[in-house]
């Protein structure tokens, strides 16, 4: 796969240099999406923060989509690095579990402005069909994870890609509160007493107890009892 090899690979100096300035035209337009909203972006605006020219912004990005892109690539890109070192942790139960949820949103929570950037309305309905994108990766890595579940009896026979988009959409509603609403969840006074890891734990058991077999129900109830 195309991003086995970017992820063992070593950039070229003139790659690295390439890098270094996406990376800051990424951070300029995190910067404006923070302080204005998605209106205020521009390639004009961003190309004024960094003290380039216009014209200089389109050899790095031919359109303020594809720039979008470039956002959503580097957040799937740190998540796919998470997924992979949390499959490579689990001992026992299910590869899909609180853990692998925490690794999503705490993904999220490192640079919240990005999170919010990468799912913007400019989203693009298609950013996982391409087979050399950390989207692709990522959603890849996810069903396989489903189907490694469902093989070794501890999820239920269902559609491997439905499940991981269900997994998909509840991580990210949670994420996205996450990053949007201060002090989630305890901003509600009734929730004062939650903490957000109270909130992924309850949210992970919920999600497995779904898809659960009578082995799964089972190793969760042991689980709860250990603590």
């Amino acid at each position: 796969m195309a991003v086995d090899a970017e992820l063992d690979g070593d950039l070229s100096p003139a790659e690295r240099r390439r890098r270094k300035v996406r990376d800051a035209i990424v951070e300029a337009a995190e910067a404006i999406f923070t302080e204005e909203g998605e209106a205020g972006i521009s390639m004009r605006r961003i190309a004024e923060r960094i003290d380039y020219s216009p014209a200089a912004l389109y050899k790095y990005f031919d359109s303020k989509e594809a720039l979008f892109d470039e956002i959503r690539e580097q957040f799937f890109e740190r998540l796919y690095r998470r997924m992979v070192a949390v499959a490579e942790t689990v001992t026992d139960g299910p590869q899909v579990n609180e853990e692998c949820l925490r690794a999503y949103v705490e993904t999220g929570l490192e640079q919240p402005a990005h999170y919010r950037l990468a799912f913007s309305s400019w989203f693009e309905t298609d950013f996982d069909d391409r087979q050399d994108s950390f989207g692709y990766a990522a959603s890849e890595r996810l069903e396989l994870m489903i189907q490694k579940a469902i093989a070794d009896g501890w999820f239920r026979e269902c559609d491997p890609t439905v499940a991981a988009m269900s997994v998909w959409a509840g991580a990210h509603g949670l994420t996205m509160l996450a990053v949007t609403i201060p002090d989630f969840p305890g901003a509600k006074e009734k929730c004062a007493h939650l903490t957000l890891d109270d909130l992924i734990a309850f949210h992970a058991e919920a999600t497995g107890r779904g898809f659960a077999t009578p082995k799964l129900n089972a190793w969760l109830d042991a689980k709860k009892s250990r603590k």
